[in-house]
């Protein structure tokens, strides 16, 4: 579904990304590791076109290189940023319906669908956005994605900062995401999670991948987390 071949990227001067290639194949959860700095954020990033690439990336088959970020959006392909980016000003469900692509269209979720997974913000849905805690920031950013039903989200850094319960409802969110048939391409910097929800991870180190391979072989390389991921 996504195929990404020899990227490269560059902040500056600073060449960033050296040669990244990976895939990421329909219903998969597929994880990006790697300590701060190593380059997976750069690497969505240049995915959506949010960062200029060169290399080849193909999406369903067809080339989304050098495209603008709109119009990769539009072909079906989500991306969930770091900071959240969700209105403070608008309410958790004003904030769903901005997800939304076309009236026309019924998707694969909805938003009352979405909000009967979820009690917590079910009852916080006409709660504005500011006043949400970080944990249902987060929930309210996947789930305004999800409204635009694409067919791969890259959903970055989900779990950092939240309290452990808020943890394990992002955790659930993904796996219900990949059952129903969208793949995920995820940067998650707690490895127990990634090792425990991913089909296969990729580890990066120095804007290259230095590792691919499932859970079980990365529980099986104490030398490739000692070097690349552990502190």
């Amino acid at each position: 579904m996504l195929d990404v071949d020899d990227l490269h990227a560059y902040y500056g001067r600073s060449h960033v990304l050296q040669g990244v290639s990976f895939r990421v194949e329909k219903g998969e959860i597929v994880s990006l590791l790697g300590r701060n700095g190593a380059g997976r954020s750069t690497t969505i990033r240049a995915i959506i076109g949010l960062v200029a690439p060169m290399g080849t990336i193909r999406f369903k088959g067809e080339r989304i290189d050098g495209r603008l970020p709109h119009e990769i959006a539009r072909r079906g392909l989500g991306y969930v940023p770091e900071d959240r980016q969700i209105f403070p000003g608008m309410t958790l469900r004003e904030n769903l319906a901005l997800g939304i692509k076309s009236a026309k269209r019924r998707g694969r979720w909805s938003i009352d669908g979405f909000l009967e997974l979820f009690p917590l913000l079910r009852e916080r849905a006409d709660v504005a956005g500011g006043a949400l805690s970080g944990g249902e920031q987060q929930l309210l950013a996947i789930g305004r994605t999800l409204m635009g039903d694409p067919d791969l989200v890259m959903v970055d850094e989900p779990t950092e900062g939240l309290a452990p319960r808020m943890v394990e409802l992002v955790r659930d969110l993904l796996t219900r995401i990949a059952r129903s048939g969208v793949a995920i391409l995820l940067i998650e910097q707690r490895l127990a999670i990634a090792l425990d929800i991913a089909d296969r991870l990729y580890v990066m180190g120095h804007g290259r991948i230095v590792f691919d391979g499932t859970p079980d072989a990365l529980r099986a390389a104490p030398t490739v987390r000692g070097e690349w991921l552990e502190v």
